[in-house]
């Protein structure tokens, strides 16, 4: 999107979200105060209610820009989108309530009326967005708004992302050349003055896959970015050191500096996790407690020699910087099985060659003789894991995070020391993307991924996926 067009993008967005809150508090007023016929907390006319209402909502529209409803990495997000929705929509009442209290109290008439205000706002405010994305998407079919992008490397990055902007329809970018050597599809340049001789077309935005050797040719690629006000962007060509959270920082006081940490799970960030691990996993016992009695139960009866839960070094999982702990679950195992390693218990069974394939499968076996079959049962829906919510609350492990990895798997787990940067989860990424159904290799990919692009939202969103999986027995 070019930059006149993201402008006049956000502003369409910032008077649609003022007119939708203007028209969602006007309804909410109507249906309460005037076809409602029930007592008021107080009588507020029409006319101090809206002047109020004028007041009140430009701080409204501020809080959505302070939590990135206005920033075009936001656009393409969905849910991302949907969810800071909902809380600027909170935040906005909140406004409102506070606003009210501080002043004459003329914007609550009656406590129904930011209930409906907060309902309709939300939902409309929604559907604004899919209309607009809708309505963007088809004006950069057209060509409209459209951002012309030349790609200067000599390298497979510049394919892969020529590749993922390809689509124009949706990114609002388009491909003008590249230059490198011929790459089928797209047009070619020998350098970068060739490029800017024989393109017409305005250059928008500069994506830079390599440094030339020559400081000179770099320095004419990013003085022409300067002098043009054309967007410059510089891709490392080593994925691995630029992943996870970046800071630019002055070092010395003027020494530019890229710092680089395993995890955006830092700080404020760590602290909030906790809390919500905290509030969810106190509610969540207390609201299941019955249903893990019954469990508890179910597990006795149907393996009277075996413990409730299961037990011995099988048990012992890692967490954040190597630290063991004993993991609690219902024991789905027969109880000849319960407390041995895997090794010990193949061994048993007089199955020891099923350790390599054991280990082949990411430390899972398609069809587990081990398993009872209410353990099956209890695995199918998760039910088995939920004992869990006690380790959560102890703090061994999250909500959310990568899976907890088995102490044999430290010596063969690649970039272990990132997934271990942070607490292991009841749930993640990888849970919830395929459970069994994808590979070792896939599993590990999602749980690095997660570590290194941690937020709230992604927490929020892997939580609602789980539930879908665990009611389905399955994850997608």
């Amino acid at each position: 999107m070019k930059n006149n067009a993201a402008v006049g993008y956000a502003l369409l967005l910032i008077v649609g979200d003022f007119l939708i809150l203007l028209a969602a508090f006007s309804l909410a007023y109507i249906l309460r105060v005037k076809l409602d016929s029930r007592s008021l907390l107080q009588a507020i006319s029409a006319r101090e209610y809206f002047l109020a209402l004028f007041s009140v909502l430009p701080f409204w529209i501020i809080v959505h820009g302070f939590i990135g409803l206005y920033t075009q990495k936001i656009y393409e997000k969905r849910f991302v989108e949907v969810g800071r929705l909902f809380v600027g929509s909170v935040l906005g009442i909140l406004v409102m309530i506070g606003y009210n209290f501080v002043t004459d109290g003329k914007l609550v008439p009656a406590r129904l009326v930011p209930v409906y205000g907060l309902i309709i706002a939300f939902t409309f405010l929604v559907l604004f967005r899919a209309f607009a994305r809708m309505a963007r998407h088809t004006l950069y079919a057209f060509g409209i708004g459209v951002s012309n992008v030349l790609l200067v490397g000599d390298t497979n990055r510049s394919v892969e992302i020529a590749e993922a902007i390809a689509n124009t329809k949706v990114t609002g970018q388009r491909v003008i050349g590249i230059v490198s050597k011929k790459i089928p599809g797209f047009k070619h340049y020998e350098n970068f003055s060739d490029a800017l001789d024989r393109i017409t077309e305005p250059v928008h935005s500069i994506i830079q896959t390599e440094l030339y050797k020559d400081q000179e040719k770099n320095d004419t690629v990013l003085r022409f970015a300067q002098v043009n006000h054309t967007a410059y962007r510089f891709v490392p060509g080593n994925n691995d050191l630029f992943f996870g959270n970046i800071e630019v920082e002055l070092f010395a006081g003027s020494m530019p500096m890229i710092a680089v940490h395993q995890t955006a799970l830092t700080g404020w960030g760590r602290i909030v996790k906790r809390l919500f691990d905290v509030a969810i996993s106190s509610v969540m016992l207390v609201i299941l407690s019955p249903l893990l009695i019954l469990l508890a139960l179910a597990v006795k009866l149907a393996d009277p020699k075996g413990p409730v839960f299961m037990r011995g070094k099988a048990q012992k999982r890692l967490t954040r910087f190597n630290n063991t702990f004993d993991v609690y679950k219902f024991r789905s195992h027969y109880a000849k099985y319960d407390g041995k390693t895997d090794e010990e218990a193949f061994a048993i069974a007089g199955k020891p060659e099923l350790m390599e394939e054991y280990r082949k499968g990411g430390y899972k076996l398609t069809k587990d003789f081990r398993v009872t079959p209410l353990g099956r049962f209890l695995r199918k829906f998760s039910l088995d894991e939920l004992p869990q919510l006690i380790n959560v609350l102890r703090g061994d492990i999250s909500l959310v995070g990568p899976r907890a990895l088995i102490p044999a798997e430290l010596n063969t787990y690649e970039k272990k020391h990132t997934i271990l940067s942070v607490k292991s989860g009841l749930t993640g990424l990888a849970q919830v993307s395929g459970r069994d159904s994808i590979s070792f290799e896939e599993r590990r990919k999602l749980d690095t991924f997660y570590v290194q692009n941690w937020s709230f939202w992604l927490d929020i969103t892997i939580l609602i996926k789980t539930i879908k999986v665990i009611f389905r027995g399955s994850g997608n």
